[in-house]
């Protein structure tokens, strides 16, 4: 007999699990909902077309590929199999699994974009599969909470993206958090200033890593990607920025990147993002200016935020920002967007740790009725559904079982009361309401027992 497994990097969840989920699901979904979002779904799978070339390099080879349906080797010669994957996969594989909601939410605007007000605002809640390492913190299946508004480059969408991500994560109770903020045109302004203009693509899949493999490695990856000496060495105040506040951070990038007008522009930006926040009225911001920030995927152009929740050691658990022509890929060029992900496992992974979940998360049943015999059941079932309109959560025990069995079933699902009906009850009309965190048992009507389940 086989013995069931799953794949590495995926997870079930059960009730308990779910229902904690569920909790950030709602967070998440009511803040969205208050910014005007609108809901949206799209499929699994997307044409590989439409996913490659999006992510970078790094982000293509982690995209789950489907193999054709059929036989989808029958064509193949010698010459294809000895080749190499990137020549062999079209041959095979025409789909794959999302990587991301950005990218299959631009393919939705072009397709739809007659039938679109714009600016559009959508928010999106589905998981994508990235074919990764699995390691803490890190899955192949996880799900992501995006919110996204395309057709307006105005910076008050980067205010409120500010603006939603510290209500999403102080409602979850997440109080200890920062949210990382940088641009992409400083970065560009990096490159062109230590003498490398038009690699800012590089030079930021490098810098991502810098929290993972440190200053040193990420000069070595940069030298083993043809950057000189010289350019290494002009690179260097970048990492100087860290005992700064925001606004000596500001002050020195602009003398540093005095002769970058690109990163000129950055900053510029970066200022008015910041002045919107104040005007709005936000309160103890936990807002960082890190220029090392870089958001590996290509498809930044303007801000980004990252998002790590202190105290624990899990990575970014939010990122984002803003993308210039992401569907000009598509035939629609110059619709800038801007837009917000949510990582709920590790989000979730994060609350577990510092144990923020209410308790009432994850209660479920709150009165289980208890029938001793068949006549008990002409009593229950119109009890059930009475407490079931008054929008109390209630389930009958299905079978004549001993009593200790139902009990038992009831502590096992930390079900709070229990109504227990025998002959007596039928008999007289009073019910016995159990409640068993305390034990305490009392004689009630049926009318009473709705306003005695709290």
């Amino acid at each position: 007999m086989q013995k069931p497994t799953l794949p590495k990097g995926t997870r079930d969840f059960g009730p308990e699990q779910m229902s904690k989920r569920l909790f950030i699901f709602d967070t998440i979904r009511q803040t969205f909902k208050r910014f005007g979002f609108l809901p949206l779904e799209t499929p699994a799978m997307e044409n590989l077309s439409t996913l490659t070339g999006k992510y970078g390099d790094e982000g293509d080879q982690l995209l789950f590929k489907i193999l054709n349906s059929g036989d989808f080797a029958a064509n193949l010669t010698e010459l294809d199999i000895s080749s190499g994957y990137k020549k062999l996969t079209p041959k095979i594989a025409e789909k794959g699994l999302r990587y991301d909601l950005t990218v299959p939410f631009a393919r939705y605007v072009v397709m739809n974009r007659n039938a679109l007000a714009m600016p559009f605002k959508r928010y999106q809640m589905q998981p994508v599969w990235r074919a990764d390492r699995p390691q803490k913190g890190r899955y192949r299946e996880f799900y992501q909470c995006d919110a996204d508004v395309v057709g307006t480059d105005s910076l008050i969408c980067e205010a409120e993206i500010v603006l939603m991500i510290h209500e999403v994560f102080r409602n979850l109770g997440i109080q200890q958090f920062t949210l990382k903020i940088n641009n992409r045109k400083i970065l560009a302004g990096i490159a062109e200033a230590i003498g490398v203009p038009g690699q800012e693509s590089t030079l930021s899949v490098a810098i991502d890593k810098l929290d993972k493999i440190g200053q040193e490695k990420v000069l070595d990856e940069l030298r083993e990607r043809g950057f000189s000496e010289d350019t290494i060495t002009n690179l260097l105040p970048l990492f100087s920025f860290t005992e700064l506040d925001i606004r000596q951070t500001l002050e020195q990038l602009k003398n540093w990147l005095a002769v970058s007008e690109t990163a000129q522009k950055g900053i510029a930006e970066l200022e008015e993002t910041l002045q919107l926040v104040g005007v709005y009225g936000l309160l103890n911001s936990q807002i960082e200016l890190d220029p090392t920030l870089a958001r590996g995927l290509s498809y930044y152009t303007g801000a980004i935020f990252e998002v790590k929740a202190n105290g624990v050691s899990i990575g970014s658990v939010s990122g984002g920002g803003r993308y210039d022509n992401l569907t000009g890929a598509f035939g629609m060029p110059g619709l800038s967007g801007v837009g917000i992900s949510f990582g709920v496992d590790r989000i979730y992974d994060v609350m577990e740790e510092l144990n923020l979940f209410p308790a009432s998360t994850v209660q479920g049943t709150q009165v289980l009725i208890v029938p001793f015999d068949a006549e008990a059941r002409r009593v229950a079932l119109p009890l059930l559904s009475q407490l079931r309109v008054s929008d109390i959560a209630a389930e009958v025990y299905p079978d004549l079982a001993k009593i200790k069995k139902m009990l038992d079933y009831a502590n096992a699902k930390s079900i709070p009361f229990v109504v227990l009906i025998g002959s007596e009850e039928v008999q007289t009309g009073l019910l016995t309401l159990k409640n068993m965190v305390t034990g305490e048992q009392r004689k009630v009507s049926v009318e009473e027992i709705s306003n005695l389940i709290v």
